[in-house]
């Protein structure tokens, strides 16, 4: 069984007449890559300072493998990567110098320091332009180094405040795929993001926030049923249209079957497993030429909870 590494329970925090989080509670595994899903303003980057110590909560709790965190855990905190949505870093100081200012921060020196920069330059891919200034890096290479900073000192918990906001798709996918490795690393990761896409590719669990609350949680499947959304099988056929679709009908599981001009359009439950018994009976009548299947996202569950749809609240 995974060890708990994060805690976090209870957590809220007002500015005046406004409760920015209203009793937020999760838990990150280790190996776990956590995500709080929701849109600008939800209470995202109110939790993560909260979580890391950085601001003082109204009232929760937060403990790091079982020990308490707040603002003034200095010793606590030691085992806290912290990369914020803001760029942490100094732009006439190469890649190379930033990360020897920072490891010593953390307390690294001499062979263990020049070990962690050479290890996390080239986890973060940036080793041919370590001694770049970084005011000369693009803007995705910035946010690279900005994860880099967090991971030198290796964290038991690495929090990242939407990390990939502002860059280009290349350096997105750059910075997504360092970020699946440390989670298959045995990092626990808190990954904040109003990107759909960006939850369902890394995240194990995900938590849904909207107006400082957590709406939902769980894997993508466990979120999906919760809504009790089916999946969409297509499958693009010769022959006798309408005879396949009557077939696959009768399949178990199957909820509706259409023919439509060259192909079947099936809504069923579980279409992976289903798949095999759909194809065969579709095949009685008709050659199955192509398949596609659509599972229900987690921007279908976010406007089941909240009644707008994702990218309309992010705006």
């Amino acid at each position: 069984m995974s060890t708990t590494v994060l805690r976090a329970t209870g957590l809220r925090k007002r500015y005046g007449s406004i409760e920015a989080v209203r009793g937020v509670s999760f838990e990150i595994a280790e190996g776990e890559t956590y995500g709080l899903l929701g849109p600008n303003g939800a209470g995202k980057t109110t939790t993560i300072s909260m979580v890391c110590g950085l601001l003082a909560r109204d009232a929760g709790e937060v403990t790091l493998d079982g020990t308490p965190i707040d603002v003034g855990a200095v010793a606590a905190k030691a085992g806290i990567g912290y990369v914020p949505q803001d760029l942490a870093l100094y732009p006439d100081l190469t890649a190379r110098e930033n990360l020897e200012f920072f490891g010593r921060l953390y307390g690294l020196q001499g062979a263990r320091l020049r070990s962690r920069i050479a290890e996390v330059l080239d986890t973060i891919g940036l080793t041919a332009r370590a001694g770049d200034r970084t005011d000369k890096y693009s803007g995705g290479m910035q946010r690279r180094l900005n994860i880099g900073i967090g991971l030198l000192h290796q964290p038991r918990l690495l929090l990242l405040d939407e990390p990939t906001v502002g860059v280009d798709p290349q350096s997105r996918n750059a910075i997504l795929e360092s970020i699946a490795a440390l989670g298959k690393g045995g990092m626990a990761i808190l990954y904040t993001t109003h990107y759909m896409e960006e939850a369902e590719r890394l995240c194990d669990r995900v938590g849904i926030i909207d107006a400082g609350e957590i709406r939902a949680e769980g894997t993508q499947r466990e979120l999906v049923a919760l809504i009790g959304e089916q999946d969409t099988v297509r499958l693009t056929v010769t022959g006798d249209v309408a005879g396949a679709a009557a077939d696959v009908a009768q399949v178990p599981g199957v909820v509706r079957a259409d023919a439509k001009d060259s192909s079947i359009e099936i809504l069923v439950a579980e279409a992976r497993q289903a798949l095999p018994r759909l194809i065969a009976a579709a095949e009685d009548k008709a050659d199955v030429k192509g398949v596609e299947v659509v599972e229900p996202d987690l921007e279908a569950v976010f406007l089941h909870l909240t009644g707008r749809a994702l990218r309309d609240a992010a705006e």
